[in-house]
């Protein structure tokens, strides 16, 4: 009696296009895991010892059907073995060694062998089919999709892209934005995952580039790169802010971006729920572009803090509560679009602070020089704010200011070394006292003061210094996420700025190759020990 699989041949073909043409996925896959479905069932039928193989012609739907055996002298395995005699049978020219094919009749499908062939063409489909949508999507990262939204599971929305699912998290979307099964929405690609249970599309709503696209979109100016986005910061649902610069300068990249009657920001709004959307003039200038960032406050005075990363923006005292926006949104932004930290502080504030320094680096140069209140007050005038600055300067240099001769800047620095020296002498007893190992001294970049901050901390060994990452040894900790959740209010921050260090020696400025310097020279000693231990071992 034919067997199903023989008589259904353009059945089982048609079966194969039609799941080919409906999952998008190649019909060779298809035909593969028919194949893997008949070879699993004729295992069942046969024995799972043989080493059975299937055919399906993809043309013809013809189904050949065998197993292989390998020819051996004396047959231990009957399921995957035959004599040369009874190989000869099947195939003429058999000899000791080889894998010959024994032809099988097909098999007829049961019930339950269709059910479990029908198991492994479904996972061999959907696994195909899992492999094509990362395929299609794994490098559109940054691109504006749209979808309906198909559920939306613990405040995280499925979206249905066609191909694919995507899913906007909850963190991701915009906050109280309503979604509602069946809505049309757009979101932006930011990153796709392949996962056991296939690829994972995340998209995001809230981002700031969701916002770029958006005018990219609306404005062909952006779209053609006469005008360019150089920087973007959200607030997702309430407020925005982008820095734009055009190419040409016959054209104004704010009017452009607003068009006419504002028609263009405000399809960026509709589609970002009412976000209120500051456009920027961006500028190379960064006290410029700080200015124009705070917006609409006005900005008396701008100090720039390269080393630090950090912008003190000064402002009349009634601009201060519309500088720093609504919990410090206003500043937020700004600190977002320029990529620096920025304090702000109004003009009695830097005034007293500058009068505070002043009284404070004045009181220094007086009691550590040994010179009067005038003299004090004449370096501090003239910039000087640390002792080394007098002890290293250029002497010609020094000499110049008004009021000074030679012999006084002789005077000053030899000073200045004196007080630098009896400062380094005073901390190495302090670092001694606190049980700090000599041999740390010898580390390169670290001082005396410097030391006794590490013993302070606990660090009083070369093994206690070597444990230690170069981030736990330089790093500085931001009060910038603490800002943003508007824990830390800017006038308090100022305050405990003292207190804002990550690493153990993070207020001292040191760069990150010095910290790795520091940290392989402590390790040294753990280098030389095992070399040592390995010369011993060899003798």
């Amino acid at each position: 009696m034919a067997s199903p699989i023989s008589a259904n041949r353009a059945e089982l073909l048609a079966i194969a296009n039609s799941v080919a043409t409906e999952k998008m996925i190649d019909k060779a896959i298809v035909i593969e895991a028919m194949e893997e479905a008949i070879q699993k069932s004729a295992r069942n039928r046969y024995g799972a010892e043989n080493d059975i193989r299937a055919k399906l012609d993809p043309r013809t739907g013809d189904l050949r059907l065998w197993r292989v055996v390998e020819v051996v002298e004396e047959v231990e395995d009957y399921f995957k073995q035959v004599d040369l005699k009874a190989a000869q049978k099947l195939q003429a020219d058999a000899k000791l060694g080889d894998f010959i094919v024994d032809p099988l009749p097909p098999v007829d499908l049961g019930r339950i062998d269709a059910q479990s062939a029908k198991q492994v063409i479904f996972q061999k489909v959907r696994d195909a089919e899992r492999e094509r949508q990362y395929e299609e999507f794994k490098d559109r990262a940054g691109e504006l999709v749209t979808g309906v939204i198909k559920s939306v599971e613990f405040g995280h929305v499925i979206v249905n892209l066609g191909r694919a699912e995507g899913v906007i998290r909850r963190d991701q979307q915009i906050p109280r934005e309503v979604a509602r099964v069946g809505e049309r929405v757009r979101a932006l690609i930011m990153k796709v995952e392949r996962q056991n249970r296939g690829p994972q599309i995340f998209l995001s709503r809230a981002h700031p580039e969701f916002m770029k696209k958006l005018f990219a979109q609306e404005v062909p100016e952006i779209y053609d790169n006469i005008i360019e986005i150089k920087a973007a910061a959200r607030d997702p649902g309430s407020r925005a802010k982008i820095g734009v610069i055009s190419r040409d300068s016959s054209i104004d990249p704010v009017g452009a971006c607003v068009g006419m009657k504002g028609s263009r920001v405000q399809a960026v709004v509709q589609e970002m729920q009412g976000e209120k959307i500051d456009i920027i003039p961006w500028s190379e200038d960064t006290a410029t572009f700080v200015v124009n960032a705070l917006q609409p406050a006005t900005v008396s005075r701008v100090v720039i803090d390269e080393e630090e990363s950090r912008i003190e923006v000064v402002v009349p005292d009634d601009q201060l509560s519309l500088a720093i926006g609504r919990r410090g949104q206003n500043v937020r932004l700004a600190s977002q679009l320029t990529g620096s930290q920025i304090d702000i502080m109004t003009e009695a504030e830097a005034s007293e602070k500058r009068q505070k320094e002043f009284a404070e680096r004045s009181k220094m140069f007086e009691e550590e020089l040994d010179v009067d209140e005038t003299l004090s007050q004449l370096l501090v005038a003239e910039g000087f704010s640390e002792l080394e600055e007098v002890a290293y300067i250029e002497l010609a240099e020094l000499a110049t200011i008004e009021g000074f001769d030679e012999e006084l800047a002789e005077e000053l620095q030899s000073r200045a070394a004196e007080a630098l020296e009896r400062r380094e002498e005073a901390s190495r007893e302090q670092r001694r006292g606190l049980g700090v190992e000599d041999a740390l001294a010898e580390m390169p970049h670290l001082t005396e003061a410097m030391l006794v901050t590490l013993g302070k901390a606990g660090i009083k060994t070369l093994d206690d210094l070597a444990d230690l990452a170069t981030d736990e040894l330089i790093a500085k900790k931001r009060t910038e996420q603490r800002r943003r959740d508007g824990a830390v209010p800017l006038r308090r921050e100022r305050s405990e700025r003292s207190e804002d260090k990550g690493g153990v020696l993070g207020e001292y400025g040191l760069s990150e190759e010095q910290g790795n310097e520091i940290i392989m020279a402590a390790r040294a000693h753990w280098f030389e020990d095992e070399e040592a231990a390995d010369a011993d071992s060899s003798q």
